[in-house]
């Protein structure tokens, strides 16, 4: 859900390393669920500490490692105010560059509109519109689900430079719904054996290259 998520966790300047995200949802037949958001980058750990050991980097100021928890422990205490949320709770982790936050939330509307306000509040400069923060729709019978824009564009503005990085990164979709699924609009998909959830995997190059192998609708069955 970021740059969305990764501005979130204010790991943006490292997103040119090696990185695993992992978008995962769990929804109710109610529309209710939990939203749990990891961005991983344990496996370019040394290069996160040499970037961190500077001052710029590609000429940005790069925050101190207790600038980062502060900015991610900040997120957390601002969207546990937003209506429909609640059990907001993240972890860092330090040592490897693991940052993770998990929402239990009453609507995905409310989730989304949480996040985008939230987002505003830590950099009233930056105007998200909707499209910035709106990447899952429910509507009791599907699931459409795509790559948050803001990740998108940042994945986009990686160099030929960073071909190597980039194909050895990946984002994950995981959605665990409450009925069976029947059919799912990208044949990338995998359905569990229950055919209650769903896992796209796609590496970070290829969606550079083409955003829309994210996108995907899941219907359930009657």
């Amino acid at each position: 859900m970021k740059k969305l998520l990764c501005f979130l966790f204010a790991l943006t300047l490292m997103l040119s390393s090696c990185i695993e995200i992992i978008d995962d949802l769990s929804m109710n037949l109610d529309g209710s669920g939990t939203f749990k958001y990891t961005v991983n980058l344990s496996a370019s750990k040394v290069k996160v500490n040499s970037i961190l050991a500077l001052d710029s980097f590609n000429g940005k100021k790069v925050p101190k490692i207790d600038e980062i928890e502060s900015k991610i422990n900040q997120f957390r205490e601002l969207l546990k105010n937003e209506k429909g949320i609640k059990s907001v709770q993240t972890e860092f982790n330090k040592i490897d560059f693991i940052a993770k936050i998990s929402v239990d939330f009453s609507s995905l509307d409310e989730l989304q509109t949480g996040i985008k306000s939230v987002l505003t509040q830590l950099d009233p400069s930056i105007k998200y519109t909707e499209d910035y923060t709106v990447w899952i729709a429910w509507d009791h019978k599907s699931l459409q689900r795509m790559i948050p824009k803001l990740v998108e564009e940042r994945i986009k503005t990686e160099t030929q430079s960073d071909q190597e990085l980039l194909t050895t990164g990946s984002y994950t979709c995981i959605s665990r719904l409450p009925k069976t699924i029947q059919n799912s609009s990208n044949p990338a998909c995998k359905l569990n054996p229950s055919k209650t959830a769903a896992m796209l995997r796609i590496n970070t190059w290829d969606l550079k290259l083409n955003p829309s192998l994210l996108e995907h609708t899941l219907t359930l069955s009657p």
